[in-house]
């Protein structure tokens, strides 16, 4: 087992880590033929990928990558081979910037067009960029961004085929949001798997309207839940009864961003003195019970690892926090981010009681961790096991650079780094078939490495992480650091 000690200087190289934000404009489709170790032969699947693929637009520079446009990668796995391929959704707003050759619209995050304040004033058309997450249900590969609806995708060769409603289950206007759960047995469909996704509609007061496929992507459920005052919400929990959802304290204040200014996330405030609104909603549609709101000390919450039921009146959630919102500041470059001023996510439990509408916490880890992931068929269930991105360092914040697993029932940690110069991005835990040990799987993840310049999809095997890669499939391009991605069994590729 590796131990990863506290460093009095930085564990990576700046200019390293800026580089895998470079943009990758290539687009392929291929066998891998550049192998490190053994790609376990039972491994068989896709794993399909999102993140910002575009950091610029004709040398126009993105000012955060969260406003970058959407690249899927599909990995695919049979018989020991791989197929990689890799393609720009084509969104609107992507087409109509290539053609152009510059920057057309104003991102969420602060891009704004050429002309300064002037020419973004009044301008509130935001670009679908169907960045952030990418997932194939009901027989439809769907690129996800929080604020719009889902582009649809062909999943065999990655080429657009366009916004998709779901078939008419999204009405004018209607979202999707980018971190949708899967039940892996509803106790409301007979132990079927189900989809379960929200979408926000956030003002004075905010209103999380709630969705529910099954398999063939047809509508369970759907439900719509006013809560108080304004919402900033980008991933939530589920249990076999409960969803559960974390209002961050922040305020918004949208002036700046209608006299084109700012871009709208520059415009919210992170409130320290305010408690974090734990809401949870029952999904029973029978249900009379209202929807509870608890109150936590938490900062800010960005990805949630996992929930689940105690008993009838008392849930867990583990989520990753900030003691502050990462606030984006305007005329700065992402790439120049000084980590040592920058609070670190630490992965804290929260017990809930709904009797009393209380909620304590406790930190499980201080050291830096994000884009938490478990078996799938432990999603909303009481769990053993989690396995997170965390930063070479013991203290402060970094990239991400290392994977380590929790044990919560021994309460030690295995990790395995890939610095100085490997950067990881979110680990997938996929199941070894027909295994029932909650660690028996392989994590897949992407990880940049710098002295190549290029990424690696690595293997590792998820019961004993420490040993290292049991294989790494050498990719000729970089993959731009993602954002986040599913696995499917079924095989896809050209």
């Amino acid at each position: 087992m590796q131990t990863l000690e506290a460093k009095t200087t930085p564990a990576f190289s700046q200019t390293d880590w800026q580089r895998g934000y470079e943009s990758q404009r290539q687009e392929l489709s291929y066998f891998v033929d550049q192998i490190t170790g053994t790609v376990p032969p039972e491994l068989t699947g896709t794993l399909f990928r999102n993140g910002p693929g575009l950091l610029d637009i004709n040398g126009e520079t993105i000012h955060h990558p969260f406003d970058g446009d959407g690249m899927v990668c599909a990995i695919a796995f049979q018989d020991g081979k791989v197929h990689f391929q890799n393609r720009f959704v084509r969104t609107e707003g992507y087409v109509k910037e290539q053609a152009a050759g510059k920057i057309c619209y104003r991102g969420v995050f602060g891009t704004q067009k050429r002309g300064g304040w002037w020419a973004n004033l009044f301008d509130l058309q935001l670009k679908n960029i169907a960045n952030t997450n990418v997932i194939y249900w009901g027989n439809r590969l769907l690129a996800l961004w929080e604020a719009g609806k889902p582009h649809r995708l062909d999943p065999h060769n990655l080429e657009t085929i366009g916004i998709d409603d779901l078939d008419g289950i999204l009405g004018k206007g209607d979202a999707f949001s980018a971190h949708p759960r899967i039940d892996p047995a509803c106790v409301f469909d007979n132990g079927q798997p189900c989809l379960v996704n929200f979408s926000l509609s956030a003002g004075p007061v905010s209103t999380l309207h709630l969705y529910e496929l099954d398999p063939q992507g047809q509508l369970l459920r759907r439900k719509s839940q006013p809560i108080p005052g304004f919402a900033f919400i980008h991933d939530f929990a589920i249990t076999p009864h409960y969803y559960l959802f974390f209002q961050n304290p922040v305020s918004f204040n949208p002036l700046p961003f209608l006299f084109g200014q700012r871009g709208a996330a520059e415009c919210v405030q992170f409130q320290p003195d305010q408690e974090t609104k734990i809401i949870v909603i029952p999904r029973d549609p029978a249900s009379t019970q209202p929807m509870k709101m608890l109150k936590a000390k938490a900062g800010f919450v960005f990805h949630h690892a996992n929930a689940w039921e105690i008993d009838e009146q008392h849930l867990g959630i583990d989520s990753i926090c900030y003691p502050s919102f990462p606030e984006v500041e305007p005329n700065s470059d992402f790439r120049d981010v000084d980590f040592t001023k920058v609070d670190p996510g630490q992965l804290w439990r929260f017990s809930l009681d709904l009797t009393t509408e209380t909620a304590t916490a406790t930190m499980l880890e201080s050291r830096c961790v994000e884009f938490p992931t478990l078996h799938p068929a432990y999603e909303g269930r009481p769990y053993r096991y989690a396995y997170c991105g965390t930063a070479q360092q013991s203290q402060g914040n970094a990239p991400l650079q290392a994977l380590v697993k929790f044990d919560f029932e021994m309460g030690t940690k295995q990790f395995y780094s890939f610095a100085p110069q490997g950067f990881m991005t979110e680990p997938v835990f996929v199941p070894k078939p027909g295994a029932t040990a909650e660690d028996a799987g392989w994590i897949l993840m992407l990880v940049y490495d710098a002295a190549r310049h290029g990424s690696d999809l690595v293997i590792v095997d998820a019961a004993d992480i420490a040993a290292g890669p049991i294989a790494s499939v050498h990719l000729k391009i970089h993959i731009p650091y993602g954002l986040h991605g599913n696995w499917t069994g079924e095989v896809f590729g050209e």
